[in-house]
């Protein structure tokens, strides 16, 4: 039986056009992958934006770059007939000679809400990249509140550095202190638990191996947030299910009856991403109680089936409320949209033993 999903009637509900660009000759391509949370009333995203030079001949591509020592964005281009360049994947170019680099550059922006799906969004960026290794960007935040501190941890991407787990911190949403890398290369999705379990943080992390392929999702525990370790692999890939190729961290996980449930993503081999849910146990949350057989959300409308990079919803953030689970969520890495699924739902079409 097909999940009963709820998509908002006014989807996608943030797209590139409703954000103006930060960068003088720059337009914004994506907004997408945001973190959510309540503040003051309000509904607020932490949005991803990703943003590309305009300009150049047909013959070239220019990838933008920060400047760490400036702090400014210069441009490096391309030559799209050079063979030794695999232009294949409009998010990346990959040069045998020069390595790895993404063909636009995100921030993090600030949208707030009285509703939930119309939102103010700010003129400037919340944070913006700085340091070496966030030269190509910063993305995918998900945000935790802990003790009224907001903590948000984001991916760093870099030519050199590869891709940095980083933590930032608020308690206003208007001034934000950067506490820097707390996974190293390369990882990315880290969800932090939102309060300890006997007296130890709790973050879901994806560490990425480039010689074995594994994408799977692990736990770590801390003291302080800033430095982890007794790193476990809570979960990985399952072949014929639609999370065969990669797995990682989605939204914060929250608590239920039935222990924590955490909303993630997963991908197939045919690049296909979908969201899904995890349940974890209460007090020992390296346990896996259950998990969704089929996605929770897949891509199947036109905004999440076409776009810079169609086939995939992605989240990084979900309200729940009243045996409600509100999702944002990016679609086709290019808008935002929203979608309410029912908690019971969801719990009744995991599988508790088979297929962990």
């Amino acid at each position: 039986m097909m999940m009963n999903i709820y998509r908002s009637e006014k989807n996608p509900i943030i797209k590139p056009e409703n954000i103006r660009p930060f960068l003088s000759n720059f337009e914004v391509i994506g907004v997408f992958n945001c973190g959510v949370t309540k503040f003051n009333d309000e509904i607020l995203l932490l949005l991803r934006v990703a943003e590309k030079p305009i300009g150049g001949s047909s013959d070239e591509i220019l990838i933008p770059l920060l400047n760490s020592k400036t702090g400014s964005i210069s441009i490096k281009v391309f030559d799209k007939n050079d063979p030794s360049i695999d232009f294949s994947d409009p998010r990346f170019l990959r040069s045998t000679r020069e390595g790895c680099y993404l063909t636009s550059i995100s921030h993090l922006r600030i949208a707030r809400s009285k509703n939930g799906i119309d939102f103010n969004i700010d003129i400037k960026p919340a944070l913006f990249p700085e340091k070496e290794y966030e030269e190509s960007g910063i993305e995918d935040p998900r945000i935790t509140c802990i003790d009224e501190k907001y903590y948000i941890s984001y991916s760093a991407v870099s030519n050199i550095t590869g891709i940095t787990a980083c933590l930032a911190s608020t308690y206003d949403f208007r001034t934000f202190k950067k506490h820097g890398i707390i996974f190293m290369p390369d990882n990315k999705n880290v969800v932090i638990f939102p309060e300890k379990i006997k007296s130890k943080y709790y973050a879901l992390s994806r560490p990425a191996s480039g010689e074995f392929f594994v994408n799977d999702i692990w736990i770590s525990e801390s003291s302080d947030l800033i430095y982890w370790g007794n790193h476990k692999r809570l979960m990985g890939t399952r072949k014929r299910y639609w999370d065969s190729l990669r797995v990682g961290g989605g939204a914060v996980p929250f608590k239920v009856d039935e222990g924590w449930l955490e909303i993630y993503h997963g991908a197939s081999e045919d690049g296909r991403y979908c969201i899904g849910a995890v349940l974890l146990d209460y007090n020992e949350p390296w346990k896996v109680i259950a998990r969704s057989k089929e996605p929770v959300i897949e891509p199947e409308i036109d905004y999440e089936l076409n776009g810079f990079f169609g086939g995939v919803v992605f989240t990084c953030g979900v309200l729940y409320e009243k045996g409600v689970v509100k999702i944002y969520y990016g679609a086709a890495d290019t808008a935002i949209a929203y979608a309410e699924v029912r908690l019971s739902d969801i719990l009744e079409k995991m599988e508790y033993q088979a297929g962990l």
